[in-house]
């Protein structure tokens, strides 16, 4: 892996700068800009226009509609979206779902889905947790009954991102009992209009109804939407938790909050001159640019791992651990700068109408850091992503 920009890689890096001053819809950029929350129809408008551009299957192979671009393209390209403060794109499809079916799916479920998961005509979500089966995700019970030419679901997922928007989710469900538990699992697609399934939300500590749970009563699933075989789903979800991993380590979007927090540093005294001139808070932002680098070539060597069909083997998992540590530790940051002015006063996260002269990432960062507590948990917790490379890398 090359990372050495060439001309080639600067004139693309000037294409993705071009587009975006010309194709970002500028009211989506302003409320971006403002910490304000999209709407649904502005998320889908962002990766419409991306889809537009043909740059949605930034990580897709060519012949699904990919754009073919090698590590350090894909590189160049979400670290330039990053910096202009674009939203994240949606990963339940794009980087999830869509590696699975173009991998494991007949060529009617590849004909019928992919397009349209590329073009973001749908909105897709995951239904994996269930209580009491999160981390250990084989002891799952939502049941799944072969009826005729459907399945019949019963069950409950919950921590259901974004599931209130959805218009199809992926789901694990159990389809036989007789074996270890790893077994039996199968892998399905659902159609979330389908009579039967309620969406319930759960507001999470920071007051956002980001999760749900979603529930399934006798909710009739055509067999033709099972991808792969049945009972070989565990197989399918061990392959999707390299892209879950990957995106969840969020290190282009980390680099655009950081720069934030270094500029807004150069109007912040907390004694009798800028924070950005005190030694400890440079010694932070030094240490955590690092550890950003890290991250990023190491997200970068597995990409380039999986375009040329090796393994990246522990990697999704040291991404994970390194990736959801690094976004606590910047809401750490952000918090400390905003100091008292961070506080919830009024607004739609406060507690009283107390006015303070905060701005708004100042009143954000209390928020944000109660959210960013959830991500050492949700795609493994990172206690387990240890084992994982134990076991991979020390043969324990």
């Amino acid at each position: 892996m090359d990372l050495n920009f060439s001309k080639e890689d600067l004139e693309f890096r000037d294409e993705v700068r071009e587009f975006l001053d010309k194709e970002y819809p500028k009211h989506i950029k302003e409320k971006m800009n403002n910490g304000d929350e999209l709407s649904r129809e502005e998320v889908v408008e962002w990766h419409k226009a991306v889809a537009k551009k043909g740059w949605m299957g930034h990580s897709w192979p060519v012949e699904h509609g990919g754009t073919g671009w090698d590590a350090t393209k894909v590189y160049i390209y979400l670290r330039e979206l990053a910096l202009a403060g674009c939203p994240t794109f949606v990963p339940f499809g794009l980087q999830m779902v869509a590696p699975v079916i173009w991998t494991f799916g007949s060529e009617e479920q590849k004909k019928k889905f992919l397009p349209r998961i590329l073009n973001f005509d749908d909105w897709w979500c995951q239904g994996y947790s269930e209580p009491g089966s999160g981390s250990d995700l084989a002891s799952l019970k939502c049941k799944a009954v072969r009826e005729g030419d459907e399945y019949v679901l019963n069950g409950q997922k919950t921590w259901t991102t974004l599931g209130q928007h959805a218009d199809w989710i992926f789901v694990l469900v159990r389809t036989d009992d007789s074996g270890k538990k790893q077994e039996g699992i199968t892998f399905i697609l659902v159609d979330m209009k389908t009579p039967g399934i309620e969406v319930k939300p759960i507001i999470t500590l920071d007051g956002d109804h980001e999760v749900n749970e979603v529930w399934f009563d006798n909710v009739r699933v055509p067999a033709e939407n099972v991808v792969g075989e049945e009972g070989q789903g565990w197989t399918y979800a061990k392959f999707l938790l390299f892209h879950e991993r990957s995106s969840i380590a969020g290190a282009p979007n980390m680099r655009r909050v950081l720069n934030s927090l270094k500029i807004r540093a150069k109007n912040t005294y907390h004694t009798d001159k800028p924070l950005s001139e005190d030694k400890n808070f440079q010694s932070k932002v030094a240490q955590f640019e690092l550890d950003l680098d890290a991250l990023e070539m190491t997200e970068l060597r597995g990409l380039a791992a999986m375009r040329e069909g090796k393994s990246p083997g522990a990697e999704s998992s040291l991404l994970k651990i390194k990736g959801t540590e690094l976004q606590q530790r910047l809401s750490t940051i952000a918090v400390e700068m905003a100091g008292h002015e961070g506080m919830p006063y009024g607004g739609p996260y406060g507690f009283s109408d107390v006015e303070v002269a905060a701005t708004k990432s100042d009143q954000l960062s209390a928020p944000k850091y109660l959210n960013f507590r959830k991500v050492t948990i949700y795609g493994g917790t990172n206690e387990i992503q240890k084992n994982i490379i134990a076991k991979a890398v020390l043969g324990i």
